[in-house]
């Protein structure tokens, strides 16, 4: 059996997990870990755990951070607390509402915690329902989107369901949000507010929760995918 973490650039590796199903569509789903300079983990998004990863994640480092980048992306929150209960579980804008039974030490805000500042900055795409927090990791110049861009390839989807997946404005060439998600945008100037924030950041790798990751040019690549909203 092949490796389930696979190298993305200098601190940081990604996992493949379970195609889960939205509304009728089957998504594919994917976590990032990340190493602090404490020699730390930071799990971004993480996905189904299994007796595998846990030797994989734990070969890496101590975990200490779990994260969820928003409030639909909580679905193997408690069984990672379960398996690292001393790692700090941060919930993204809602999510305690939605997770009232998961034991949350913190909560994302428009900053980084002091525990990664060095290593990762976030900013919250605010002006929607679905407020997520967007992350830059420094060392490997990625930028991480859980549902703001996704990008799958034209044959991902079949039949109807690839017809309404282009239409949707998520496959590539030409990814981005889904369309019922943009028009969720009623306070367009707070999130071109937070879209401005990130479009500062020195992008080159381009991270998403659903999708193909994007390996070079990722600063253009993030401006086109936001071009509904900036235009």
């Amino acid at each position: 059996m092949g490796t389930l973490l696979a190298e993305f650039g200098r601190g940081i590796w990604i996992g493949e997990g379970p195609v889960v199903p939205f509304y009728g569509f089957a998504y594919p789903t994917r976590m990032a870990v990340i190493r602090l300079q404490d020699g730390s983990l930071f799990v971004w998004s993480p996905t189904a755990l299994s007796s595998d990863l846990t030797q994989e994640v734990d070969a890496l480092g101590i975990v200490r951070h779990l994260v969820s980048p928003n409030l639909l992306h909580h679905l193997f929150l408690g069984e990672w607390k379960s398996a690292y209960p001393h790692a700090r579980l941060h919930a993204s804008p809602g999510l305690r509402r939605r997770r009232k039974l998961l034991p949350f030490d913190a909560d994302l805000r428009d900053t980084p915690d002091l525990a990664w500042a060095m290593d990762i900055d976030q900013v919250l795409m605010r002006g929607s329902f679905l407020t997520e927090a967007v992350f830059f990791h420094h060392p490997s110049h990625t930028a991480i989107f859980a549902d703001l861009i996704q990008n799958f390839p034209r044959d991902w989807f079949k039949g109807w369901r690839g017809l309404v997946a282009r239409l949707g404005g998520i496959v590539a060439p030409n990814p981005g949000a889904p369309r019922d998600l943009r028009v969720s945008f009623l306070n367009r100037r707070a999130a071109r507010a937070s879209l401005q924030r990130f479009l500062a950041w020195p992008i080159e790798q381009v991270l998403m929760a659903h999708g193909e990751p994007v390996t070079s040019g990722g600063a253009a690549f993030v401006r086109a995918a936001f071009k509904w909203l900036h235009v």
